[in-house]
């Protein structure tokens, strides 16, 4: 909506009473994409000087507003009486050939003989306007100051046409300051909103994420997430299935911030809702890529590994959709618990390959998403998978591993990072006195 500024006369170059005039007002054009809204102001009085020889100097216009300030310009939605009657809003697109003229002229252009192809050009001279000065700040028409024919049905003077350039030299720097303050209080506004969802969002998404801990007798569990943004789109869980074993999920939706977020929320439903019922950690992921398949946005996937824990015998079925390959430090060194399978959410029908491992006391795994592995350091180097299996292979475990690799991932990028994609770490740890229990557990069945 365009600003208006009535005038109830307008100041001439001398200290003699002006004659009536017609309509006049000054008109704002916000900043806009699509074009500038403008409408036309409320009528006043015109204003003649006769005799005045030279041009109007600036000082001169601030002594006659001084000596005269019942006939200053003021800021009002007023109408006085016997006056004209605002005309409608008019909306001055960026593209009016209108504008360009304005321009182009730089000074008080009078319409009434004027021809263009203009819409907001044909709605002045319906309103009766005949004279528009352009008020132009930084190469741009900010807004126009409008006026009807005067009631003396006399022209307007040359000293007119001067003190209307030289008042719209002052108002344009004016009104597009207050332009740019209107405008970065609407973006102040506009961010507070957005942060305050935002916060909103993240305490939605900390509801998907587990409680606690699951307690497994003979077993250490540890997890560590952090979003890169507000809100981020890896998850993880601890399922419990009707057969007295746990389902560990790890999962990492394309993109971050709100989209991903959603996607990792509907996925994270999808697998709590399947895990109890298939229990089995291929025919689970088969499940979930086919519901996402049908509401996934475009270009976007889901990676997700399913692990399914016995805790008394330690043995483990795993399937892997296209994640990060876990970790398992051994007795016998570092090894990979690979499965083949697509992400989640790009072709419907997919088979999953099953895999099985045995953790024998004193084993390490390390489940993560790649915001660990894919960081980068200042001179782009990538922190990488090898250094993962470097961190599981030294020794510590639960959360001194999850230390030990955000440490080692901080000395690598630097104290200046900026976190490129969220970071989950789930350690799961078979104690090492698990052996002696593990038989006694297999014997009393």
């Amino acid at each position: 909506m365009a600003q208006q500024v009535g005038s109830g006369a307008a100041p001439a170059a001398s200290e003699t009473e002006p004659a009536p005039g017609g309509a006049s007002g000054m008109t704002q054009a916000g900043p806009r994409q699509n074009g500038t809204k403008a409408g036309r102001a409320d009528a006043g009085q015109g204003a003649e000087a006769e005799g005045r020889p030279g041009d109007i100097k600036a000082s001169r216009v601030r002594g006659w507003l001084r000596r005269n300030p019942q006939r200053a310009i003021t800021v009002t939605q007023t109408q006085a009486p016997n006056v004209l009657a605002a005309g409608p809003e008019l909306d001055l697109a960026s593209n009016d050939p209108l504008v360009g003229y304005l321009l182009s002229a730089a000074s008080a252009v009078d319409i009434t003989s004027l021809q263009l192809e203009s819409p907001a050009l044909a709605s002045l001279k319906q309103a009766g306007v005949v004279l528009v000065v352009p008020l132009i700040s930084s190469g741009s028409l900010v807004g126009m100051l409008s006026l009807g024919p005067r009631r003396s049905e006399r022209g307007y003077s040359t000293d007119d046409l001067r003190l209307l350039n030289s008042l719209a030299g002052y108002a344009a720097p004016a009104m597009r300051v207050g332009q740019l303050v209107r405008q970065q209080q609407a973006e102040a506004r506009q961010r507070e909103r957005i942060d305050q969802e935002l916060k909103i969002a993240q305490i939605i998404q900390q509801q998907f994420l587990p409680k606690s801990l699951p307690d497994l007798p003979s077993w250490h569990v540890a997890a560590f997430y952090r979003p890169a943004r507000t809100v981020g789109g890896d998850f993880y869980d601890f399922i419990p299935l009707p057969d007295g074993r746990v389902m560990f999920v790890v999962g990492d939706v394309t993109d971050k911030g709100v989209p991903a977020a959603l996607v990792m929320a509907s996925t994270h439903a999808l697998l709590r809702a399947a895990a109890p019922r298939l229990i089995s950690p291929g025919q689970v992921l088969g499940h979930v890529n086919d519901m996402l398949c049908v509401d996934i946005p475009a270009h976007m996937f889901v990676t997700c590994l399913a692990l399914v824990l016995d805790p008394v015998s330690g043995q483990i079925e795993f399937a892997n959709a296209g994640h990060d390959v876990p970790y398992v430090r051994t007795r016998h060194g570092v090894r990979e618990l690979r499965a083949r399978g697509m992400p989640l959410g790009l072709m419907p029908g997919m088979d999953y390959e099953e895999k099985s491992f045995q953790f024998e006391p004193g084993d390490c795994a390390l489940l993560h998403s790649d915001g660990l592995a894919e960081a980068h350091a200042p001179d782009r180097e990538m922190f990488g998978f090898p250094r993962v299996s470097e961190l599981v292979g030294k020794g510590p475990s639960g959360e001194a591993l999850i230390d030990l690799c955000l440490t080692e991932l901080g000395n690598f990028t630097g104290p200046d990072h900026e976190q490129e994609d969220d970071i989950t770490l789930v350690s799961l740890q078979r104690s090492p006195s698990a052996w002696h229990q593990g038989d006694q557990g297999v014997d009393g069945r």
